[in-house]
């Protein structure tokens, strides 16, 4: 098999396809489940849906083991969540469940079946769900790779657990470079095909119970301080550390204040002793939980530009979230951030693990006019170039590509 790399944009919509509406099958996590990729699943189900094609979404009874979920529940407590319809069939732990599921794949035999993978604690699963597939139907696999190795991680046992699943796939779907590459040398014959992370507007959109917030005398924010929103999990390669060593340099120039929401999926208390010894614990308020559908829109509202100081990554749902929110990012240049935050357009990019350029980032955010002129190009549309329906047709093209195989 040769390389598989082109350019979505070129691509026909589902109305020029040769067949029309094909049967696409998912798997993966959904509403009660939380985060980034649940929200990913229901999104790209829901516009599979309103592209015209059957698309039933096969999700989990089960994730994980609670002992080995490091956050407090996998469980979304949002009060008005994303959900499309679904059957709830697999346990990645219980392979009577993989069986079922197989069965299920096997009987409603789609055009193309859609695997999502991001942790080698999906190989047992997946490869045998693959495998029996792949002996005993028709039906072709794509892998939505969010992250070929973990982001803590990427040894050779991971890479080894990424190979053993992947291997199964007749295409593989990633959202950046870097990723590409990977998989490349991973398997230097497969069909590969990049498409960004679409955006995360949806979620702005969703109603909310309340009209209105002030979240500012909620979380007790001094007034007239401009708000820098560092948001989502905290994990080690999210860079967080460098913030908090670059903000004495900021507020010497610019009296801005960090607001960090998100659950901590590592040590809160190494993160305030950190602060303590730059000695502005008094100009961070950290909101140690899972942020809920309905107040990502108060958030993002408070913030006057979202901070990612990452040390690794392959793409992020932030971005795209806070594109959504029409709120600029300033971010590192690792991975395939790069690819969708354009400086000086959208955002800023500064080099990692550098908390002075970081500082000098944001400082040039808010002087000479830099953060008026990119809110302006947002608004104008510069952050919603990265759509779902870009994302089904790329996805289209992978069940037609591989119809004529």
């Amino acid at each position: 098999m040769g390389l598989w790399y082109n350019s979505p944009s070129r691509w026909p919509l589902a109305s020029d396809m040769e067949r029309g509406p094909v049967r696409i099958a998912v798997v993966g996590p959904t509403y009660p489940y939380r985060g980034g990729i649940a929200h990913y699943t229901t999104l790209l189900v829901r516009h599979l849906r309103l592209a015209g094609h059957q698309a039933p979404l096969y999700s989990f009874t089960r994730q994980y083991p609670r002992w080995l979920f490091p956050g407090k529940t996998d469980r979304d407590p949002s009060g008005v969540p994303l959900r499309v319809e679904c059957e709830y069939i697999l346990d990645p732990i219980n392979p009577l469940t993989w069986l079922r599921l197989f069965r299920r794949v096997r009987a409603d035999n789609p055009d193309l079946l859609v695997l999502q993978w991001w942790v080698p604690y999906w190989t047992p699963c997946l490869t045998t769900l693959g495998g029996l597939i792949k002996r005993n139907t028709s039906v072709k696999i794509a892998f939505i790779c969010h992250n070929v190795v973990p982001h803590e991680g990427g040894g050779v046992l991971d890479r080894r657990l990424a190979l053993t699943t992947l291997r199964r796939g007749d295409a593989l779907i990633v959202h950046s470079d870097q990723d590409r590459y990977r998989l490349l040398a991973l398997l230097p014959r497969a069909n590969v095909v990049k498409a960004a992370i679409p955006t995360y507007a949806p979620l702005a959109q969703q109603p909310a119970p309340f009209v209105s917030r002030d979240m500012r005398r909620e979380l007790a924010l001094p007034e007239g301080e401009p708000i820098l929103l560092f948001f989502g999990f905290v994990r080690p390669y999210k860079g967080l550390e460098y913030l908090i060593q670059a903000l004495p340099r900021i507020r010497e120039r610019l009296p801005a204040h960090l607001v960090v929401a998100g659950e901590f999926w590592s040590s809160r208390e190494f993160y305030e002793r950190f602060a303590q010894e730059f000695g502005v614990e008094r100009h961070i308020t950290f909101v140690d939980r899972y942020i809920p559908d309905e107040e990502l829109r108060h958030y993002f509202a408070l913030a006057d530009v979202v901070v990612m100081p990452y040390v690794s990554a392959t793409q992020s749902a932030v971005v795209q979230l806070a594109f959504g929110f029409e709120k600029p990012v300033i971010t590192t240049r690792v991975g395939g951030l790069a690819e969708v935050v354009h400086d000086g357009v959208n955002g800023l990019l500064v080099p990692p693990q550098d908390e002075v350029a970081l500082a000098d980032a944001v400082v040039r955010f808010f002087t000479d006019g830099v953060g008026e002129r990119i809110r302006a190009r947002l608004a104008q549309g510069a952050g919603t170039s990265y759509t779902w329906e870009e994302l089904v047709r790329t996805i289209e093209q992978v069940a037609q590509d591989l119809r004529r195989r």
